[in-house]
């Protein structure tokens, strides 16, 4: 289906685009994605995979990024400030956010539906799952973390040396190819065309470093989610690289181990991106996931 755009959503009351694929009558999926990145950086091919085995998938921009609300009203981020715990410029948290997917399910008219977060995204399906769990059929994290700062540390030389974001097409493009190169996933292929032309896709639908600022001031004011979690009862999935350098892959095993009854799956030589190796591996036990919860929810 063609992207839209939701008015008015959530507790914010925001815009938000979004987009559907597959047949509406299937089991819904919800895909949040995370920092700074958009909606498209669910790949089409991915989604595919989903509807290829009776998914109904929903992706959509965060605020702050693509074609969403962007708070640009507010003052400029001081993320140096943010990271040595001075969480004052917070323009807002992941519970807002957690909020504005739930405002979306409804403008919807979704009553439930199955999460699947990555990243950040993971973290914000988690805060849903917590805060508003009867919507929540399933929950599914990749390469994501509790908040604990204990667990899923980031290597040092994690993002590169990349330098600021240029203002630029061409310059953006390269800026996020040589971003995602020193993060890939040592045990697959780095699609540089790939990354090239999803990131042309990006820059043509609004980049807003300041809104990606933003958003992890809002991951670090949010703080650790584990004894929240651990009072979750629902089917739960997590997916993790074992060379993951953003959000090491004890934060998944943590993850895991405060929800009861979750599945781990760790996957060798995947770092912190969705390589196109792994789209049919995680579509299968995503969609096993969502059939099991499905049985237990029609008893």
């Amino acid at each position: 289906m063609a992207e839209e755009l939701a008015v008015g959503v959530g507790p914010s009351k925001i815009d938000m685009a979004y987009e559907r694929f597959g047949d509406p009558g299937d089991p819904p999926v919800l895909l949040i994605m995370g920092g700074g990145a958009q909606m498209i950086n669910w790949p089409e091919g991915f989604c595919d995979e989903l509807v290829a085995r009776g998914l109904h998938v929903i992706r959509f921009d965060n605020r702050d990024v693509g074609r969403s609300t962007h708070f640009t009203a507010a003052p400029p981020t001081d993320i140096r400030a943010a990271m040595a715990g001075d969480l004052s410029g917070a323009v807002y948290d992941l519970s807002d956010m957690a909020g504005d997917a739930v405002g979306l399910l409804d403008a919807l008219d979704l009553g439930s539906v199955h999460v699947v977060g990555a990243s950040m995204g993971g973290m914000i399906a988690q805060t849903i799952a917590i805060e508003a769990g009867a919507r929540v059929r399933s929950l599914t994290t990749i390469m994501s973390t509790t908040g604990n700062p204990e667990v899923g540390r980031t290597s040092p030389g994690a993002f590169g040396d990349a330098g600021p974001q240029p203002d630029d097409r061409a310059g953006y493009i390269d800026w996020q190819v040589r971003s995602a190169r020193a993060s890939a996933s040592p045990g697959f292929v780095f699609d540089a065309a790939a990354v090239a032309e999803r990131a042309g896709r990006t820059f043509d639908r609004g980049v807003d470093f300041e809104g990606m600022m933003r958003q992890m001031v809002a991951v670090l004011v949010s703080g650790d989610r584990t004894a929240r979690l651990a009072e979750l009862d629902i089917p739960t999935l997590v997916l993790h690289g074992a060379d993951d350098r953003i959000f090491d892959v004890s934060g998944g095993r943590a993850i895991a181990e405060a929800i009861p009854g979750a599945k781990l799956v760790v996957f060798d030589g995947m770092s912190h991106n969705l390589p196109r190796e792994l789209w049919p591996v995680f579509a299968d036990h995503i969609t096993e996931l969502v059939r099991h919860a499905e049985s237990v929810r029609m008893g």
